[in-house]
This record gives structure tokens, C-alpha cells and sequence, in this order.
């Protein structure tokens, strides 16, 4: 007879509660009890009776939240989504730099939230954080960097955890890398989606490529406005022209509105010169070894050539443990096409052999 057909049949009142928890039942012997008394049999189920009646399974409180933390002097907003507190925390690092992901970013952590607890952070003079306040401090690398190490810091203080797992889109790499390198054993591991690797080399593959599709297709303004981009490149207008026409020949219909160029530039206003002095660094040239698990998340499906530069970096690293993943159906921005394997593979496949 087993522990809970025993306690249905011989002790009926209990049987739906020990039914609903994750209570450890006392092996039940029947010999112990064949010279005991009656009464004394009657005591010892009262008096388990008694405290399993009160007994509780572990907590599990879910959270989800918006708030403000102070980073670098600053107030940082961080949204924070989990059905279980009791969860590693895994961190995403926005790309761009100061490009939000917190509005977009229920479409591909819906099922992330069942297994981590899942904190989406804007970083300095981005989405909400900017509304709160502008930057005091010149935007730099170094200070990007630094904020990022004190939020890691700050979330496993303020949730008591040893690590947690860390993610970057695209520029975020530069933030994610930095971790990596210098604070592996606060990572249960990196995950490093679309990673800025050797900018100047992903530039010459991408003008090629580009100057050939226009060509083919005699696009004479894309020929025209192409012919002016430097690489590697040194100003605004090389990032603007490189950076439409390969949405453009990506699909993507924004690119082609009159707003697209006024929106665009505000962006390189504010941060044009953190991203050029971001990229200088050929991550070849770097450290080679690292001390925690890194993964990589790349798309291929847009038959770019300057994706299999980040393959050639993870086959040139050394890590405890690496992997690749290529996602046939996207380009850069993975988690738009994609948004189930990521999911998937960060549960399924990184999850169980690194927690």
C-alpha cells in the first residue's frame, strides 16, 4: 500500500490535504504498530495530524514589477516579471545603445517568466529611465559599463542570489562582454544574441554586399548614396546611409519614410560618438578565455556574410562550456522572428546544464 492510499484509507480527514502539498509522508510499516496500543496509535495521529495540518510547501511568490533603482548616481528604471521569486534572475542589455526593450519585451519572455525571474533594465538616457533623468555625466563606454556591473550587483544583493544569467542584444555585447571578462563568477552564464564582434569587418562585408544588390537591381540611389560611405566608418552620415539601405534591402518599410532620416539622426545626435568609440575594439584582440559559460545566438536568414564573423569568435574563445545557435528564419533582430527558440532554447538547452 502506498504512503497516500494508507492515509486515505485509515486516516480520511488528512488525505486531501497531504494529497495537495509537498509534504515527505512517514513511511508507514505496519509491524511497528501490531503490539501498540490503541490509544497510543490514536496520540500519533493526532499529533501528526496536528502539524501536518499546518505544514506548507515552499513559497512561491510571483512578482511583477516597474521601479526605479539608483545606478551611477542616477535613477534606473528596471521591469521585473517572474511567477516564482525563488527563480535565477536572468538580465537582458538592451542594444542600440538607448534602445528599450521593455515594450516589446512580453512578446519574447512569456515562457521565460515560468523559469527565471526576468528584469529588463533602460539603461542611462533610455525609455523611462530618460524620463526620469538626463544623464549628468557624459555618455562614454566606461560609464555605460560601469552601470552595468552595479546593476548585476544590485540584483543579486537585493534578491539573494549567488549569480544569474545574463543576455545582450546586438550592442549590449559591449556591456556583456565587459561582465563576462571581468565578474564570471557572478554568471551562471552569458548569452550573447546578435554581438557586435569586429564592427569594421561587418562593415566592409555589409557595403559589399549592399553596393552588389544595388547594382543588380540598378538602384540608382542606393548606387549614389552608397558610394559616399566610408569604412571603416567616421561619421554620422556613413552609419545613416549603410544603416538604410540595409534596412531597405532587409524589408523593413520604415526606412523608406520621410521621418525615417529626422528620426534617425536624433539618434546618432545623442549617441553616435559612445557608439564609434564602442566598436574600436576588435574583439579578436582581446581576451581569448573566459571563465563562465557563454552561448551564442545568431541569425543567419538574411544570407549575410557578417554573421559568420561572430561563429569564427566563438570557435576562437575558450569557455567552461559554449555553444552556438543559428536561427534560420532571422536576421539581426532575433527575438522579433524568433521569439519561441529563443524561449526554448534558453529553458530547454542552457537552463539545465548550467543551473
Amino acid at each position: 500500500m502506498t504512503k497516500l492510499k494508507y492515509y486515505k484509507y485509515f486516516y480520511p480527514q488528512l488525505y486531501g490535504k497531504l494529497n495537495s502539498t509537498n509534504i515527505v509522508l512517514p513511511t508507514y510499516n505496519s509491524s511497528i504498530y501490531v503490539n501498540m496500543p490503541s490509544k497510543t496509535i490514536y496520540r500519533y495521529f493526532m499529533y501528526f495530524a496536528f502539524f501536518t495540518a499546518n505544514a506548507q510547501p515552499q513559497d512561491i511568490e510571483a512578482i511583477h514589477k516597474q521601479e526605479q533603482v539608483l545606478i551611477g548616481g542616477i535613477l534606473q528604471t528596471i521591469d521585473i516579471k517572474g511567477s516564482d521569486i525563488n527563480n535565477p534572475i536572468l538580465l537582458f542589455l538592451h542594444g542600440g545603445p538607448g534602445t528599450s526593450l521593455i515594450p516589446v519585451s512580453e512578446s519574447f519572455t512569456q515562457n521565460l517568466q515560468k523559469h527565471f525571474l526576468v528584469v529588463q533594465w533602460d539603461q542611462r538616457q533610455t525609455g523611462s529611465t530618460l524620463i526620469a533623468n538626463v544623464s549628468p555625466e557624459p555618455l562614454t563606454t566606461a560609464l555605460l559599463q560601469s552601470d552595468a556591473h552595479e546593476m548585476v550587483s544590485y540584483l543579486l544583493k537585493n534578491f539573494n542570489k549567488p549569480k544569474l544569467y545574463l543576455a545582450s542584444h546586438s550592442w549590449g555585447s559591449i556591456l556583456g562582454f565587459d561582465i563576462a571578462s571581468k565578474n564570471p563568477e557572478q554568471l551562471y552564464a552569458y548569452i550573447c544574441i546578435s554581438g557586435l564582434i569586429d564592427q569594421d569587418k561587418n562593415a566592409r562585408l555589409t557595403i559589399d554586399m549592399l553596393n552588389n544588390w544595388a547594382k543588380e537591381n540598378a538602384n540608382a540611389e542606393a548606387q549614389e548614396e552608397l558610394s559616399h560611405v566610408k569604412v571603416p566608418y567616421k561619421t554620422p552620415d556613413d552609419l545613416f546611409y549603410a544603416q538604410k539601405w540595409l534596412f531597405i534591402h532587409n524589408g523593413v518599410e520604415f526606412a523608406k519614410e520621410d521621418n525615417f532620416k529626422p528620426t534617425y539622426y536624433r539618434w546618432l545626435d545623442v549617441w553616435f560618438p559612445t557608439w564609434l568609440a564602442s566598436v574600436q575594439n576588435n574583439r579578436f584582440n582581446q581576451q581569448q578565455e573566459f571563465h563562465c559559460p557563454i552561448y551564442f545566438f545568431e541569425g543567419n536568414g538574411d544570407q549575410q556574410q557578417s554573421h559568420y564573423i561572430v561563429e569564427d569568435y566563438y570557435n576562437w574563445i575558450k569557455a567552461p562550456k559554449k555553444d552556438f545557435f543559428w536561427f534560420t528564419n532571422s536576421g539581426h533582430t532575433i527575438f522579433n522572428t524568433e521569439p519561441d527558440k529563443i524561449q526554448s532554447t534558453l529553458i530547454e538547452r542552457i537552463l539545465p546544464e548550467t543551473n
